[in-house]
């Protein structure tokens, strides 16, 4: 039903425009009443972000799967570019990242998705044993992860979703790699 209910809101952010599409008409859209449609979405950005959650806490828990001893940058890379292969398997995630960018409440809420998410990788990487690292450079390196994803972003939408984005993380990542990081134990 959620899919459903994004589709219907895609479709109707991309006729009207975000700010002139009401909850009210989502709902009629998706045939259901509005408070139902709060069953799912508790605010109209999460139509365009929720998946933005369930994708954190995904990520961290592939990080804790990630073998023992694994260079901490090799596990970002090997986990977030599976995540960018499926995003680039989904056509519409090039219209929510152009809405996103063309929405400043959108914007500002992905942001704060993005800095609870960053939050996750980053406890994720500190509780893997044998890591090595401190509070502050699991943080830098997740802020690093993040910025070779936006620029990965950035560059497939500027290609309009069809330059590769898998080539994209990998040259980011090689581009990126930490020279400090402590060998992994």
């Amino acid at each position: 039903m959620r899919a459903e209910v994004t589709e219907a809101a895609m479709r109707l952010f991309a006729e009207r425009g975000y700010d002139e599409t009401t909850v009210d008409d989502i709902a009629r859209a998706a045939g259901m009443s509005k408070r139902s449609f709060f069953r799912y979405f508790p605010v109209k950005e999460d139509v365009v972000l929720g998946r933005v959650d369930l994708m954190g806490e995904r990520i961290a828990g592939e990080i804790a799967a990630r073998p023992e001893g694994e260079d901490v940058w090799d596990t970002l890379h090997a986990v977030l570019r599976g995540w960018e292969q499926r995003i680039d398997a989904e056509r519409q995630t090039l219209d929510g990242l152009r809405l996103i960018e063309a929405t400043p409440a959108l914007r500002a809420r992905f942001m704060q998705k993005r800095e609870e998410t960053r939050t996750l990788i980053t406890g994720a990487l500190l509780a893997r044993p044998g890591h090595g690292l401190d509070a502050f450079t699991a943080d830098l390196v997740t802020a690093a992860a993040g910025a070779a994803l936006d620029g990965v972003s950035r560059a497939w939408a500027e290609a309009d979703g069809q330059a590769d984005r898998l080539a994209l993380v990998d040259r980011a990542f090689a581009l990126l790699r930490p020279a400090c990081l402590p060998p992994p134990h």
